[in-house]
Order: C-alpha cells, then sequence, then structure tokens
C-alpha cells in the first residue's frame, strides 16, 4: 500500500501560503502562468481554480489525452490562451510560474507509447523556459517512483524499489528522471522548483478508459454491470478528490519549500470497500461483485 506521508502537511499547514493569498486590504497582482497538460483531468481542474483567483493562463496541451471540452467554457475569456502542441518541442512563452503536468499517467497510454519522450525531453525544455524567463517551475512527478515499496507508508526521503526494466518502467523511471532534471536545474543554475508527488486522484473529467480502478468501477456501474475486483479485494489504495489535490499543488507553488512533497489522501480503502461505495452512491442499490 502506498500512503503519502506529506499529505497533511502539504495540503494543511507549514509556512506554505494557501494559494497565493495576500493580507487583507492589498490586491494581488495576476500572474501569467503556462500549464502543460492542461486540457487533461487535473490539469483542467488548476485552470479553473487559477482563471478564477485572477491570473492569465496559457495552456499548452498536444491533446493526446487532454480534451478541448475540458477547458471549453474559458474560450472568449481574455485571460485564457489555448497552444495545441507537444512539450517535446521547445516554446517561447512569456510567463511568471509553470506547471509541469504534460504526460499521460495512466497504464493504458503510456504504454501504447513506452518510447515517448515527454518526461524527459519535454521536462528539458519547459525547464529550459522558467530558465530564459526567470519562471518558478512546478514539476508534478507520481508515487510510482517508489516502485513496489518496501516501506510502508512512504516518506519523501524513501528512495524506493523500483524495477528500471519493467513494462511500467517508461513511466515510473521518465518521473525520476524528471525530479533529477529539476533538482539538477535547482541546484545548477538556481532555477526556483517546485517537486510533487501525486497520488490516487479522481473526480469529473477523469477519462473513464483509463484503466484505473476507480474510473474502471465507475464505467461498470454506469453500465450497470457487476464490480470486478482482482484477487481477494482486501488491498488497499488512498483516494484523493481533485480538488484537493489542486488546492496541494498550488499552496506548494506558492510556498516556500522545494520538496518533493506527497500530495493525496492519508486514509485507505480496499478495493472490496471502493467497489460497495461506488455501487451504492451511484446507483443507490448494491451491484454484484465478482472476483
Amino acid at each position: 500500500m502506498s500512503l503519502p506521508m506529506g499529505a497533511r502537511r502539504a495540503a494543511g499547514g507549514g509556512s506554505m501560503n494557501a494559494g497565493g493569498k495576500v493580507p487583507l486590504g492589498l490586491k494581488r497582482k495576476g500572474l501569467r502562468i503556462v500549464v502543460t497538460g492542461g486540457a487533461g483531468f487535473v490539469g483542467s481542474h488548476l485552470v479553473d481554480r487559477l482563471i478564477a483567483r485572477g491570473d492569465s493562463v496559457i495552456v499548452v496541451d498536444n491533446f493526446f489525452t487532454g480534451r478541448k471540452d475540458n477547458v471549453a467554457h474559458h474560450f472568449g475569456n481574455p485571460r485564457f490562451e489555448l497552444i495545441r502542441h507537444d512539450v517535446v518541442e521547445p516554446i517561447l512563452l512569456e510567463v511568471d510560474q509553470i506547471y509541469h503536468l504534460a504526460c499521460p499517467a495512466s497504464p493504458v497510454h503510456y504504454k501504447f507509447n513506452p518510447i515517448h519522450k515527454t518526461n524527459v525531453v519535454g521536462t528539458l525544455n519547459m525547464l529550459g523556459l522558467a530558465k530564459r524567463v526567470g519562471a518558478r517551475f512546478l514539476l508534478t512527478s507520481t508515487s510510482e517512483v517508489y516502485g513496489d515499496p518496501l516501506q510502508h507508508p512512504q516518506v519523501e526521503t524513501y528512495w524506493g524499489n523500483v524495477n528500471p526494466i519493467g513494462v511500467r518502467s517508461c513511466y515510473d523511471e521518465g518521473k525520476r528522471t524528471a525530479e533529477t532534471l529539476t533538482m539538477d536545474y535547482h541546484r545548477g543554475l538556481e532555477i526556483e522548483v517546485r517537486i510533487a508527488r501525486i497520488f490516487n486522484t479522481y473526480g469529473p473529467r477523469m477519462c473513464l478508459d483509463d484503466g484505473r480502478v476507480v474510473s474502471n468501477f465507475v464505467a461498470q456501474a454506469l453500465r450497470k454491470e457487476p464490480l470486478t475486483v482482482y484477487g481477494d479485494g482486501k488491498q488497499t489504495r488512498s483516494f484523493q478528490y481533485v480538488s484537493d489535490l489542486v488546492e496541494g499543488l498550488m499552496r506548494l507553488m506558492e510556498g516556500e519549500h522545494v520538496g518533493p512533497f506527497n500530495l493525496g489522501n492519508p486514509g485507505e480503502f480496499t478495493m472490496l470497500e471502493l467497489a460497495e461505495v461506488k455501487s451504492i452512491r451511484m446507483l443507490r442499490f448494491k451491484l454484484p461483485i465478482i472476483y
């Protein structure tokens, strides 16, 4: 089981500035912010919050997993701009902050093209942009950097137990490399950086075909099919709502700590408990569960 030790700290305390708040009576100046992968599940919710806060947002997305529909409600807003672009190619922008979310995060998508360069070349390009314009850079990494952990729960100082040549390694090792590059730019070039390690997240706009457990259960429940639980259903996971994750990302960006920070829910569910909750809450009755 992977449980985030930094979840409570990053989402609720320390010296982090809560989403860029300023003292009462002072008007906060809107920032110019780029969000790579901003048309995706998490990215689009982050864009919503930044626009609502008064910032100007540029979304950079190649629409491999992102969807225009996720940000269509911002079309016509003079503080919103959408650019179709793959971050493996350099881009020139003038911005104050960079949220680097671009990367297929589900096994279905990253196994489809395991040699895609987003995690390495894309991260290098966005770090280069941060250096060029003096922007603060936030990397969204993943709990997958811990691999198949031998330590439970995982603290941020745990180095993990990883397989560098497995079928999932393109994602895990790609994110580990992205973290390394981010810290090297910070130490060697004094770029302001932040690193977030994201745990399981759910909410509106998540793709129902991404192969992850929550989306699988939701898709099966909507079709009124039996929910599929693998093994005995006693495996545990933690799940955070997408708005809580976005709050954590914004606090991390506005705070003074580099990280890495685990961002997730410290509470656990077994897969069987999750299946029962999904069927009852979505349909008001219990669907059969198959093992």
